[in-house]
């Protein structure tokens, strides 16, 4: 990453950033809980409005269509993510939380999961059913480079972690990440994220040249 420590931006490619009315927020509220627990695939457009209680009319009048309302979603959580690292961000007080705080984030966001339990991340999940190309799954790809781009942000304020680690680890520890998610996912819990983060914080430990808490 020669770009270290500047963040990507997400670019939607939809009109997320327009006002917001309350059909739309209902819409959104349903998709989320629709799309993630039975998949892009296996909801309709009747089953979120019946679900957000809104005419389809509604639906149209918000999103032009299932698709645009689809990057929304993903967008909708891309920000909730985000939200939940700078909580995490505002208890860390050095560079070693700042890291633990994005592992922090995704234990928050496993444990938010929607009523029928968890199911791994929803902008995987989500990208696995686009075909290749979507502007959903490039959306979730630059997600995870974002990801990544800020655990090479945190890496590098170690005192004692060498630069020239610091690109190396960060991929080592979203490819940890990732594995963790996705066996989480499998078993229903958050217990995988957990371990993934007292293995992440031995690996920068050891990186750094010893414990540095």
């Amino acid at each position: 990453m020669s770009d270290r420590g500047r963040r990507q931006t997400v670019d939607t490619g939809t009109s997320t950033t327009s006002a917001r009315g309350p059909a739309r927020a209902r819409l959104l509220a349903a998709a989320a809980e629709c799309f993630y627990d039975h998949g892009v695939n296996g909801t309709g457009i009747d089953t979120i409005t019946a679900a957000a209680g809104v005419a389809k009319m509604s639906l149209y009048n918000n999103f032009a269509g299932k698709d645009d309302l689809v990057l929304a979603y993903l967008a909708a959580r891309h920000e909730e993510w985000l939200d939940l690292h700078r909580r995490r961000l505002a208890d860390a007080t050095d560079a070693r939380q700042r890291v633990a705080a994005v592992f922090d984030a995704y234990v928050d966001h496993a444990e938010m999961a929607h009523r029928h339990g968890f199911r791994g991340c929803g902008l995987l999940n989500a990208a696995a059913e686009l075909p290749a190309g979507a502007p959903g799954r490039q959306l979730v790809r630059r997600h995870k480079e974002e990801v990544e781009a800020l655990l090479a942000e945190h890496l590098a304020e170690l005192d004692r972690l060498p630069d020239t680690r610091v690109d190396a680890l960060a991929e080592h520890l979203s490819f940890l990440l990732e594995g963790a998610m996705a066996r989480a996912g499998l078993e229903g819990d958050s217990r995988r994220l957990h371990r993934v983060r007292e293995l992440a914080m031995q690996l920068v430990d050891a990186a750094a040249g010893g414990d540095a808490r």
